[in-house]
Parts: structure tokens; sequence; C-alpha cells
């Protein structure tokens, strides 16, 4: 059985990352899983998840907390429209560089997953598959009027202990998040354009009750990649929270069909 992750942190992009390993007995699978967190994650919130993932599909899973998030080095200053092009352009190659891997397999949700389309559409040929889970591609009302919704719920309720379960400073996180997405300037973004020169398979997984997103986004991913898609039923934007077992079968059997492509 796949045991207790092991610490990876190092300093990339010249910030001090949380990374965690878990390692499959024996000869694991390759490639490893890398997987990318959504604008709230971290390490610590993918809870068992990753742990799950390496059990049931045989292949190593390294997961960790972006600067200012979990406990990786303290969010300084608020984040720009393009924070997610940084994370995709400089960090994501230099963490695979710092550790070694080669054609990972990413697996990303919310902004994970738009962070791995924008890595896989910069670098084509550098992924062996993407696993999206409630991707982002362009900004839509009801994403923009829940995000709103969640700084109410910030401000009002309990959220921010919560958050502190997870990450050493809750409030910077969350502003961190919140803030740019609620900027007026972060409407116009898009990153449909790097879909065009995706050429790894990819696995779309969504909530059937999603409430940051709609269909409309994996639609638009699915009209210019190679994608199948995979729709959770009695699920809001966490599949692999809210319905564990569904999310786990759609994505193991999508890597095991990826494992029978690369013997």
């Amino acid at each position: 059985m796949t045991g207790e992750a092991t610490s990876l942190d190092r300093v990339i992009d010249g910030r001090r990352l949380e990374i965690a390993h878990w390692r499959v007995p024996g000869r694991a699978v390759e490639p490893p899983i890398v997987m990318l967190h959504e604008g709230l994650g971290s390490v610590a919130l993918w809870k068992d998840f990753p742990q799950k993932v390496a059990q049931r599909c045989g292949h190593d899973v390294i997961a960790y907390s972006r600067y200012g998030h979990g406990r990786s080095e303290p969010l300084a200053a608020p984040r720009e429209v393009d924070y997610m092009h940084r994370e995709a352009q400089r960090v994501l190659p230099a963490l695979l560089d710092e550790l070694g891997l080669s054609r990972p397999i990413l697996l990303g949700h919310s902004d994970g997953g738009s962070i791995a389309l924008i890595f896989a559409g910069t670098h084509p040929g550098a992924v062996t598959a993407l696993i999206l889970e409630a991707p982002h591609v362009f900004v839509e009302d009801l994403t923009v009027a829940s995000i709103a919704g969640a700084r109410v719920a910030f401000d009002t309720t309990d959220l921010g202990a919560k958050l502190g379960r997870y990450h050493d400073n809750p409030a910077r996180t969350f502003r961190g998040w919140n803030d740019i997405w609620l900027d007026p300037r972060f409407r116009s973004w898009n990153i449909e354009s790097y879909l065009e020169t995706i050429d790894a398979p990819i696995l779309l997984v969504q909530g059937r009750e999603d409430e940051y997103g709609t269909l409309a986004q994996l639609e638009a991913i699915a009209s210019r990649t190679d994608a199948r898609i995979a729709i959770v039923e009695r699920s809001g934007h966490s599949p692999h929270r809210d319905q564990v077992e569904a999310t786990l079968d759609a994505m193991t059997s999508f890597i095991a069909s990826i494992d029978a492509r690369e013997i």
C-alpha cells in the first residue's frame, strides 16, 4: 500500500514551495502524476486523494502548494492577471526540471487545470496526458458571481478559520485569489489560444452542479483537442471531494488507457 507522503520541498523561481511525494512501493508505472490544486487549494486540502490516485493507478504522485498557499512561502503582494501564466511558464517548468520529471501526467483542479492547459499549450510534447477537473479557459458571469459570494462568506462566516487548517496565512491566500478574479481587468482573461497546440490526450471532469463554471468550458476545450468528457452527477465544483469513487473511476480508466497507449 502507498504510505504517507515524503517531503520534497524546494526553492523554485525564488520562492520556497511545499512539495509532497506519494510513492508506489516497488516499481511505479511511468510517468509520475503531478497534481495542481485549485484557487484556494494546497497539498493538505487534497487530503487523501493523492494517495488514493497512487494506489489505484500505480503511478507515483507529486503535489505542491503554489506560492502563497499551504505551507509554501506566504504571498507578499497582490496577484496580477497573468498569475496562472507565470505559474505555467516559469514555476512549473522549473519545478519539473528540479525534480527530474519528464512528460508527466498533469492532474489539475480549477485554476490548476487552467495552469496545466497553459503549460501544455506552451510546451507541446512536454506532457503525456492531462486530467482537468473543472478547468476554466474564459471568464463566465457564473464564476464571478460565485467568487463574489465567496468574499461575502469569508467576511461574515468562519470560512477564514476553516482555511487556516490548510494555509499558513489564510487571509492572504484568500485575498490573493479572490481579489484578482474580481478585478475588472480579469474579465478579458482567456486561454483558448493555447488549446490549438496541445497534442496530449485529455480527460475533462466536471460536476453536474458546478457553481463556478458551466459545461461551456469543457465544450470549448473538447472542440479543439483530443478530449473525453466525464460529467459527475450530484457534484459541485470539486468532484474529487463530492463523489470520490466516481471521480477515481473516471480518472483511473483514463490513465489505464494512457498506460496501454504508452506500451
